[in-house]
């Protein structure tokens, strides 16, 4: 009996040794090492972040936006719309379509799929949506893609020849037939198709200025 005594102390002895030898160094810098509870923590983290970040662009999307435009039959009659930030030109497009049915006995007899929007001599795909636009603060040949008021550069005192002007022109809402009899003529010869990895020259709003002298 002794015998088993001293042989279950000495078990007891060692399983102790043992757990103090694993046992955590408080005192020792282990955040490189791997940790389970950690790394669940962080991605919790990560998600809830990215969640809100979504919530908050879907809210962005349904706000209203007041679109200033032209309908472009060789003259101009200038109109204003409304629409959400997340509509696509497509949607965009319908809309116009169906205010200026109205007033112009044409648009009763086609669709949106008929119709251009150029936005500063570019031609705007129908899939890209103003919140595109916005976010990515588009500009095209003329001035920027993401304001669609209109208003003049209005400058006091002596302009910077360096500072670009801060000018954003109504978009034109063109029937496609009229632009391919008139792509060869003046302004329709200036429009392109939209490419968002093209760079169309640089933009700088008015007090901005494109280069700084050198020290």
């Amino acid at each position: 009996q002794n015998e088993t005594k001293n042989s279950s102390s000495s078990s007891t002895a060692t399983t102790t040794m043992l757990e103090k030898e694993i046992k955590k160094n408080p005192f020792v810098n282990t955040s490189f090492l791997p940790d389970k509870e950690r790394e669940a923590q962080l991605k919790a983290q990560k998600q809830k972040l990215k969640n809100e970040w979504i919530t908050q662009q879907t809210q962005i999307k349904k706000e209203l936006l007041e679109i200033t435009y032209s309908y472009w039959d060789g003259s101009g009659h200038r109109r204003e719309v409304t629409c959400t930030k997340g509509s696509s030109i497509g949607q965009f497009l319908e809309i116009v379509r169906k205010d200026l049915a109205k007033e112009f006995r044409e648009m009763q007899n086609v669709s949106s799929d008929a119709l251009v929007y150029v936005k500063e001599d570019l031609i705007i795909p129908q899939d890209v949506t103003f919140y595109d636009l916005i976010v990515t603060k588009a500009r095209g040949k003329s001035g920027p893609l993401f304001n669609f008021d209109v208003h003049d550069d209005v400058r006091v005192g002596a302009i910077d020849s360096r500072v670009e002007k801060d000018e954003s022109h109504p978009g034109k809402v063109v029937e496609r037939r009229w632009y391919d009899r008139n792509k060869h003529i003046f302004p329709a010869s200036r429009w392109e198709l939209f490419d968002p990895a093209k760079e169309y020259g640089r933009y700088t709003i008015h007090g901005d200025e494109v280069a700084k002298k050198k020290n």
